[in-house]
This record gives structure tokens, C-alpha cells and sequence, in this order.
């Protein structure tokens, strides 16, 4: 159980930013939070773990003018809040002005806190979820005579509560839940052996996926994957599976955020209102999604959190900003302290199979291995593995291969979207068809 509540945390909130300014600062800010979870694993049908999480503590940051410091603390009893201010005002006095640094602007403050029912706690104890989490595994288990290893099924709860203030006046705060089961499988045949995994997860414990449904399918992808083949170095289009297609929506985020705009450090620099995708591409954020797992009403500085496109008719619309980022690039804030919130790309509207049916011949990649996207010169290379597409269907899984290419061509050469968007996690996007890359093998 919390030992906090809202009220108690905003009380905190509004206490330390009193003494912020009692101990000299022009500006301060502070987040508070308090969470607990459940974690429970069951291994070859064994409770292999109990975890019971219960932790809380708060970050402050003051601004003596265009000064700052910053300090944490665990600690929520008010000498130690004392201590934790002082701390940051230290650090504060002894560092060089940055014009740039302070609060975001009092004007873009939210006004309400709307209620996106993020918060369904699920009263489950830990033999219930034990009994969850072994039948998701007896299921993976028994889905095909090849699956040989488990390393479990998990079912986890978690509950927290955050509150963030600043000295314009803003402090609000709300609950959240997230709840997920998840399983990892192994199978083999012939001395070849493959893991896969799968997991579902939601704000809402009913609106989970049935724990049998999340085994087989883990159970499904590691069979599948058995006995790949190396191939041939080749140029051929890349379907990429939604999930792994995430990845690439990131790629583009991160080219995108103000630290690498400021920097001239991004691909996509100066390209605000300029084509960067097919005109038919719409890609958006809407923060306000009842129950979305990316979902909140303001961002990390109180800033009201907006809808809207960051790309449409596949032009750049928007860059994604705070309030730091945007004075170093003369604009305003897109309410983006703490990222991208529910983003959405539409889908062209073919379903996965119409997608291979239209590749024909080349590569689906269900899974990207290492950090190879390079956000400077738009440079994207990938360990990769999944299967070989022959005659619009899929022919054997492949392996140890690399996919590469540039994001800049990738994006321009996106074919289509499928409409397969029914993804765990915040990311709404179909398999991604890409006209043309690199695969590296033999």
C-alpha cells in the first residue's frame, strides 16, 4: 500500500518550493513520486520470485536567475526536504549563467487537470498472480513438441502516484497503474535452439490479453524461428513488423528533439515544413488518450501537453521541444518535457499479409539487435533476423544478417503502413514496407 496520497504529495510540493524561495531562489521546481508493485515469476512451473516494490522521493531543481542546481533526495521528512534544497542551492550559486535556463513560461501552464482514467489499481496477491503466470506458461509449453526450456512467464502490478510544482503557481499531480504479463520460451530441433518472447500490458488489468494467448504466442514466434538460414549480401525491399517498427518512429523522435536541433547535431536539421515522407504519411501525438499507456495531461514542467501532427501530407510539421530546447532555438516549448506522448503513424491501410503479398521477394525483420542509428548523418545499420519473403510468402527464417541504409531514404521510401497496429505499448503503428535497403549476410 502507498503510504502517501495526492494531497499529502502536493502539500510536500508546495512546502519545498516555499523554502526554495525562503533560501533565496528566483525559480524552483520540484517532482515528487511514491509507487509500489508486484512482480511474480514462475519458472518450469515453480514460483521462482516474489518481488514487493514500495519506494518515493523527489527531485528539486532551483534557478538563482539563469543559475541552476539540482538535488535529490528519498527522503520525505521536511529536515531532510530542508537539506535537499539547500543542496541544490549550493550547486546553483557555484555554476556559470545559462541564458536559456528557468521554468517554461507561466502562460503555458495547463489551466485543468483532466481525468484520463489512468488509474485501475489491480488487488491481485501474490498466488493469484502465480496461478496467472503458470498458466501462461503451460500454455507456451504445450503448444508445440519443440519447446524444450522456459525461462517464465511474468505478471506484474504496478501503482504510482506523481505530483510536479513550480514557483508560477502550477503544482498537480494524478494516479497511474501498468499492468503486464510477459513470457520468454525456448524451442529446438535438429541441435538448433531459439528464445522469443511475447507480453501484453494496459493501464486496465481486464483489458489484458488472456495469459494463454500471451504464452502460445511466445511459444508460436520461438518455433517459428527455428533452423534459419544465412543469405546471400543483397539490395531488396524490408518489411519491418510493428513491433521492431516502433524503433524506427523513435529514430525519427530523436532526430527531432531540441538537444540535437540546438546542437546541429540531427539529420533532419532545417527541415521544419519540408517533405520528409511520402505525402501520404501522417504522423501524430495525442497526449489525451483515456487509459493510454503514454498518456498525461501536462509534461514534466506543467506545460499543458497538445494534439498534434508532427507530420502531415509527409511534411515536417513540428519539432519536439521543452522549454530549454526552444529558447536555444528562439521558438516555444511543444510540451514535450519527458517525450513523445502516444504517437501515431496511419496506416495506408493493407493488412500484414497484403504487405508481403505486395513485397514479393525480400526481408521481414522481426527483430533488431544493438544501437545503429546514427541521429547526425541519418545512418541506420541493425543486426537483424527474421524471414526471407518469396512470392509474396514467407519461406524460411533467416538469421545473422545486418539491415542498413539511410533514415533519410528509408522515410522517403516507406511504401506503405499496415493496419496490424494491435501492438503492446504507447507506440500506434502497423509493419513499415520499405521500397529498399542494404541486408548484409554471406
Amino acid at each position: 500500500m502507498i503510504q502517501y496520497d495526492i494531497e499529502t504529495l502536493e502539500r510536500i510540493v508546495a512546502d519545498l518550493l516555499a523554502e526554495a524561495k525562503r533560501q533565496g531562489a528566483t525559480q524552483a521546481e520540484a517532482g515528487v513520486h511514491a509507487q509500489e508493485g508486484l512482480d511474480v515469476t514462475v519458472r518450469l512451473g515453480e514460483t521462482e520470485s516474489v518481488e514487493h516494490s514500495n519506494d518515493h522521493g523527489l527531485g528539486v531543481t532551483v534557478y538563482f536567475d539563469h543559475r541552476k542546481g539540482s538535488a535529490n533526495t528519498t527522503d520525505l521528512r521536511p529536515e531532510a526536504i530542508r537539506e535537499t534544497v539547500a543542496a541544490a542551492c549550493s550547486i546553483a550559486r557555484h555554476t556559470s549563467e545559462d541564458p536559456a535556463a528557468g521554468l517554461a513560461d507561466p502562460e503555458l501552464m495547463a489551466r485543468e487537470i483532466s481525468d484520463l482514467d489512468l488509474d485501475h489499481p489491480w488487488e491481485i496477491d501474490p498466488t493469484e498472480a502465480a496461478n496467472i503466470a503458470r498458466r501462461c506458461e503451460e500454455a507456451a509449453r504445450a503448444h508445440d513438441p519443440r519447446i524444450c526450456n522456459s525461462e517464465g512467464a511474468t505478471v506484474h502490478s504496478g501503482r504510482g502516484l506523481f505530483v510536479y510544482g513550480n514557483t508560477h503557481g502550477f503544482v498537480g499531480g494524478y494516479p497511474s497503474t501498468r499492468h503486464s504479463i510477459s513470457c520468454a520460451i525456448l524451442a529446438e530441433q535438429d541441435g538448433d535452439m531459439q528464445r522469443d518472447y511475447w507480453y501484453t500490458n494496459s493501464r486496465v488489468p481486464e483489458k489484458l490479453k488472456a495469459p494463454e494467448s500471451v504464452g502460445e504466442e511466445a511459444a508460436r514466434r520461438a518455433v517459428a524461428r527455428l533452423n534459419p538460414r544465412k543469405i546471400d549480401t543483397t539490395e531488396c525491399p524490408v518489411l519491418f513488423k510493428a513491433e521492431v517498427a516502433a524503433g524506427l518512429m523513435y529514430a525519427l523522435f530523436n532526430a527531432l528533439r531540441g538537444p540535437a536541433l540546438y546542437r546541429r547535431a540531427s539529420f533532419l536539421l532545417d527541415m521544419l515544413g519540408e517533405p520528409i515522407f511520402p505525402d501520404w504519411v501522417r504522423i501524430s501525438e495525442n497526449p489525451h488518450i483515456p487509459q493510454g499507456l503514454g498518456s498525461a495531461p501536462f509534461d514534466n514542467e506543467g506545460v499543458a501537453t497538445l494534439t498534434r501532427d508532427i507530420v502531415s501530407q509527409g511534411v515536417l510539421r513540428g519539432y519536439i521541444l521543452d522549454s530549454y530546447s526552444a529558447r536555444k532555438l528562439g521558438t516555444q516549448t511543444t510540451g514535450n518535457a519527458g517525450g513523445v506522448r502516444n504517437p501515431r503513424i496511419d496506416s495506408s491501410g493493407e493488412t500484414f499479409e497484403q504487405l508481403i503479398t505486395r513485397m514479393g521477394r525480400g526481408l521481414l525483420v522481426t527483430e533488431l539487435m544493438g544501437q545503429g542509428s546514427n541521429t547526425v548523418t541519418g545512418d541506420y545499420s541493425r543486426g537483424a533476423a527474421g524471414f526471407w519473403i518469396e512470392d509474396g510468402r514467407i519461406a524460411y527464417p533467416v538469421a545473422e544478417i545486418t539491415v542498413a541504409g539511410n533514415l533519410r531514404q528509408m522515410f522517403d521510401g516507406l511504401l506503405a503502413v499496415g493496419c496490424d497496429n494491435d501492438i503492446p505499448g504507447a507506440v500506434d503503428t502497423g509493419s513499415w514496407l520499405i521500397d529498399r535497403m542494404t541486408v548484409a549476410g554471406n
